[in-house]
């Protein structure tokens, strides 16, 4: 037997599992769609005025303070309730994101803001997305939650360089 006969007759470690027919594929990828947004969305729409989402940074405020995506508001996600999300104005679209695929501070956020009653979807990739595309990063002060400083909010980067690394917070 040669290898082409054998290649012919077994299916490759892709198809070792059949693809979903059609109907299902679609219903699968609208469901996925309705939940998720990417990177280079958020920042097209942003940047063409789109007013019909809140864009969150669920991260930690200190990791918010160094650097995050133009356009986002910080709501570190252990801080979500009824009382914060009441702050904001209503008929919004929530897109959340946090440190990226390593880290489910975003889904945690997600999932909190769903329970409350309100939209959301997740902005795949996270910061970390947000840097793979180069889209701009914004710095500084968090006007949607201000809260007193502390050492480690008030000056990120001498914590960076003292050793302390600037968590996600998840």
């Amino acid at each position: 037997m040669s290898i082409v006969a054998t290649l012919a007759t077994t299916p490759s470690a892709v198809l070792a599992t059949p693809a979903a027919p059609a109907l299902q594929a679609m219903a699968h990828f609208a469901a996925k769609l309705a939940l998720e947004t990417d990177c280079s969305d958020v920042f097209s729409a942003l940047a063409n005025g789109a007013n019909d989402f809140i864009l969150l940074d669920v991260r930690s405020e200190a990791a918010f303070l160094q650097h995050h995506a133009q356009g986002a508001q910080n709501l570190p996600h252990r801080d979500i309730s009824a009382e914060r999300m009441a702050l904001f104005p209503t008929g919004q679209t929530f897109v959340v994101y946090c440190a990226g695929p390593h880290c489910n501070g975003a889904d945690q956020a997600a999932y909190k803001i769903a329970k409350l009653g309100y939209p959301v979807k997740l902005m795949i990739g996270g910061i970390t997305g947000w840097a793979d595309e180069g889209l701009p990063f914004a710095q500084g002060e968090n006007v949607t939650t201000p809260k007193a400083a502390t050492p480690e909010t008030a000056a990120p980067e001498a914590a960076k360089e003292a050793g302390q690394a600037i968590s996600c917070g998840c």
